[in-house]
């Protein structure tokens, strides 16, 4: 999964792509092996989400103006979605772009740098969220029409239900 989700991220056309890799890092860094993406070690992982946060932000270039944070369990990101919200945040100059699907919000959720100091003063196992909800008044939300956005896999359960929507969008009229 952290390879489709990477190749996304580098398919979308990202200036930068970061990967932060904490637990199982050696098989991590091997399976995205060949891709154009930065892979950094979060040494300090089992200290929770903040760290990975941190560790992704430091690894950015100075040009790099805003970051997604982009979950490894979202397996249904496309590269389309990805630029999507990209062009969503050039034309509004929100400084955080969040996806919706059906009135609930998603991931991966787009940070513009002027927050990337708040981003840095979260700790423990916190991540971004807090910061929508302090910010809620400059959230563009983008309403699509795409479940991916909500879809994330944290139980064998999950997997398969994710594979049956892979089933069901490549092959829209149930061909196999």
């Amino acid at each position: 999964m952290v390879r489709h989700v990477t190749e996304a991220a580098c398919g979308a056309g990202l200036s930068q792509v970061v990967v932060v890799v904490g637990a199982h890092a050696q098989e991590v860094h091997h399976a995205l092996s060949g891709l154009p993406a930065d892979v950094v070690i979060n040494e300090a992982w089992h200290k929770g989400m903040s760290t990975s946060l941190h560790v992704g932000l430091q690894a950015l270039r100075p040009e790099i103006e805003a970051v997604f944070i982009v979950l490894a369990d979202q397996p249904a990101i496309t590269p389309a979605l990805l630029r999507q919200l990209v062009d969503c945040h050039r034309r509004s100059g929100a400084p955080i772009v969040a996806p919706f699907f059906q009135g609930r919000r998603g991931n991966p959720v787009l940070f513009a740098r002027s927050l990337f100091p708040e981003l840095l003063d979260l700790e423990g196992d916190q991540g971004a969220r807090m910061l929508l909800v302090q910010h809620s008044d400059q959230v563009e939300h983008v309403e699509l029409n795409d479940p991916a956005v909500i879809l994330d896999v944290d139980t064998d359960e999950d997997y398969e239900r994710a594979m049956e929507l892979f089933v069901q969008e490549s092959n829209p009229r149930g061909r196999a």
